[in-house]
């Protein structure tokens, strides 16, 4: 058996080359769309970049909020104090209070959020309202002082 280079038979224990995908001449296979493009984006990246967008918002309005940690995780992580949700529903987001030397965070998470909302501009308006809610919390005021606009279908 000769090896694919031509430089001989190759030993049995001898491990092949890789294997290169020009095998038509037509050059080496690129990415199927350059980074720059949305579709090169993760979900994650896109999920994260909504909620970017709603705090930036939220920011003019707030300039507190900067000293305000904004985090999405996956799902929440369930613990034993928890079971207070009884079962029935899953958080969409979640509040850590300021302790010494750490700030507020705001947390969402992004699959329970995905699974109730239908399409991108669904998505982008869960994502905000959630992001107010959480707000809300932390400044000790109501949605509705935080965002006018909450609430509202057409973010």
């Amino acid at each position: 058996m000769e090896s694919p280079d031509n430089q001989g038979p190759r030993s049995p224990g001898e491990p092949r080359p890789p294997r290169r995908r020009d095998r038509h001449g037509r050059g080496m296979r690129g990415p199927v769309a350059p980074p720059q493009v949305p579709l090169a984006a993760s979900r994650a990246e896109v999920f994260a970049d909504l909620v970017q967008d709603s705090v930036e918002r939220l920011e003019r309005r707030w300039p507190q909020l900067s000293e305000v940690d904004f985090l999405v995780l996956e799902v929440p992580r369930l613990t034993r104090e928890d079971e207070a949700w009884g079962g029935d529903t899953v958080p969409l987001g979640g509040t850590v209070p300021a302790r010494e030397g750490h700030p507020a965070r705001v947390i969402v998470y992004r699959r329970p959020v995905e699974i109730r909302s239908k399409g991108r501009d669904e998505r982008a308006a869960l994502v905000h309202d959630v992001v107010v809610e959480q707000v809300a919390e932390v400044l000790g005021l109501t949605p509705e002082t935080v965002d006018p606009r909450y609430g509202d279908a057409e973010d």
